[in-house]
C-alpha cells in the first residue's frame, strides 16, 4: 500500500447507514442479532457494535463484533491469575458477546481483524478491565481463541478470557 492508498477494510461502530439485511455469517442467531437487535442495543447502550466494511463499499458489512461490561467472579479465574489480583469478590471485564463474519468473505481472516480491533479497543480504553472474554460457541471457536492465548475461565465452560496484561505484551511486539 503507497502513502496515497488508503487501507482496504474500515471499522466503525454500527449506524444506519450499514446494510444489515445483506450480511450472511450462517449462524441464524448471529445475523437475526445484526439486523434486529444490534442497533438498539447499542442505542440502549447495552452493548456497542463495531463493523467491519470495505473502504470502497462503506455500506456492506463484512463482519461485526460487540463489546459490553462484564464481571468475572474472582473464584471463576484460574488460581494462579487471581491470587496476583486484589482480593476483590469480581474484577472488571470486557465481554465480546459476538464476533461473526459474512460466509462470502470467510478464508480472508477477517475474524482476526476484528478480534485484533476488538482487543485495540480494549487496550486503549479509560474504563479499567482486566479482560477481554468470549464465549466460545464450538469446537472450533475455541480453537480459534486458544491460537490467540485466551484461556479457560472455568473448568467445563467455553467461556475464555485474555487478561489485558496479555493484550498490552501482543500489542507492544
Amino acid at each position: 500500500m503507497t502513502a496515497n492508498e488508503s487501507p482496504p477494510y474500515r471499522i466503525d461502530p454500527l449506524s444506519a447507514h450499514h446494510d444489515r439485511a445483506a450480511f450472511a455469517s450462517g449462524v441464524e442467531p448471529l445475523d437475526r442479532y445484526l439486523r434486529t437487535q444490534a442497533g438498539q442495543d447499542s442505542r440502549r447502550r447495552v452493548a456497542s457494535c463495531f463493523v467491519l466494511t470495505r473502504a470502497d463499499e462503506p455500506t456492506q458489512v463484512l463482519g461485526y463484533y460487540t463489546l459490553s461490561a462484564l464481571s468475572i467472579a474472582l473464584t471463576d479465574l484460574p488460581s494462579s491469575i487471581a491470587k496476583r489480583l486484589p482480593r476483590y469478590p469480581i474484577v472488571p471485564a470486557t465481554l465480546m458477546g459476538r464476533l461473526a463474519t459474512d460466509s462470502r468473505h470467510r478464508g480472508k481472516r477477517l475474524g482476526e481483524l476484528l478480534l485484533f480491533d476488538a482487543c485495540a479497543r480494549v487496550l486503549k480504553s479509560e474504563i479499567a478491565t482486566f479482560a477481554l472474554v468470549v464465549d466460545a460457541k464450538d469446537d472450533d471457536d475455541e480453537l480459534f481463541y486458544t491460537r490467540y492465548r485466551f484461556l479457560k475461565l472455568s473448568a467445563g465452560s467455553r467461556r475464555m478470557f485474555l487478561p489485558i496484561t496479555e493484550i498490552a505484551a501482543l500489542f507492544a511486539c
